[in-house]
């Protein structure tokens, strides 16, 4: 029988180096009945942990709402340390429709989730995006502000006060976001050189919000004393400079809000421009998480028409493939569409 009715939710966890703690969270997901899990990707440098669930949307939030009290009791914020912002052990716990279900039902199912955690946590919890009561608590990274170690001084601030629990600094836990959104990609692209700072100013250079404005070596600051940015290329994309691995190399970390705006082949052909003209060389690129096959069919439909290649007849694996070698989707970590694919992870 075909489910008829698909929800997404991919909860970020502030732990990407503790087996143990990734099998907890899973097992914690499983248990459910009505939930598939298709992936949980961990990054050491990143120190986080993405994983990825999908189901009905009542059997979802009690997914969800179970890998929160396995976060609450093994994850230890007060010694996270990470290149990823965060501010909580459940870092955000998105809700996303895929199929049967509208953005105001994931509203819903958020709603849903943040109280009972509050409820039976004792937990701070936000609203974001879709989900956001406040106008300004829409974009996660004005929510996430101060990450971790500023919660203590955001709540005594009354204009921060959490959407559910407690205005309170819980150490073990931090705070949690959570929202419903359309499908985003989180996409890192790898860049051949050691700095950060070099790779940073590209990804300021890309990102909707771009890079403050400076004169004679100082910040532009407007009338009410905030910095002026001067706007990034690439729109609903967030974008920062971060180390990998042994040092060698950086990439740009980028989340893609809207893939039908910016396509992870828009962001790759514009961060090689900006790059080679500072003499860096891009190697590849890396999804994080799971993708649907839309956003990697377009990257194989432009490579075929800049290199004169007919796709006609070419199956959807095939052009899989193609994708894959063009954007070096293997540079960092190998990338397997089976399990990465959301059409190909979830089989009927």
């Amino acid at each position: 029988m075909i489910m008829q009715k698909i929800v997404e939710c991919v909860p970020n966890f502030s732990d990407g180096r503790n087996p143990e703690v990734h099998k907890a969270i899973a097992d914690a997901i499983t248990s459910v009945q009505g939930v598939k899990l298709l992936d949980v990707d961990p990054d050491e440098s990143y120190n986080r942990v993405v994983v990825t669930f999908v189901g009905g949307p009542e059997a979802v939030v009690e997914a969800a709402v179970r890998a929160t009290h396995v976060a609450y009791e093994k994850i230890d914020m007060t010694t996270h340390k990470g290149e990823h912002p965060r501010f909580g052990a459940i870092d955000v716990c998105p809700f996303v429709p895929v199929r049967g279900v509208t953005m105001q039902d994931c509203v819903d199912l958020a709603n849903q989730y943040g109280a009972r955690v509050a409820r039976e946590l004792d937990i701070p919890v936000f609203l974001y995006e879709q989900a956001a009561v406040k106008p300004d608590r829409k974009n996660l990274a004005t929510v996430r502000a101060g990450e971790y170690e500023g919660l203590s001084k955001k709540f005594e601030d009354p204009n921060w006060a959490p959407d559910f629990g407690p205005a309170t600094f819980v150490p073990r836990f931090g705070a949690v976001a959570t929202g419903a959104r359309f499908f985003l990609v989180a996409y890192n692209i790898d860049m051949d050189t050691p700095s950060v700072e070099e790779t940073h100013d590209v990804a300021l250079t890309l990102r909707q919000m771009g890079k403050p404005a400076v004169k004679d070596g100082k910040p532009v600051l407007l009338a009410n004393g905030k910095k002026k940015f001067v706007p990034g290329k690439l729109r609903m994309v967030k974008a920062m400079g971060v180390p990998v691995g042994d040092g060698s190399k950086t990439q740009i970390s980028m989340n893609l809000n809207n893939y039908l705006i910016t396509p992870p082949h828009v962001a790759y052909e514009e961060a090689v421009y900006e790059a080679e003209k500072r003499g860096i060389t891009v190697t590849g690129s890396e999804i994080v998480g799971l993708v649907p096959l839309a956003p990697v069919l377009m990257a194989a439909h432009w490579f075929c028409h800049r290199e004169g290649i007919d796709p006609a007849g070419k199956t959807d694996e095939e052009m899989v493939q193609i994708a894959h070698d063009y954007l070096g989707l293997s540079d960092y970590k190998k990338f397997e569409p089976n399990k990465k694919i959301i059409e190909f992870a979830v089989k009927e």
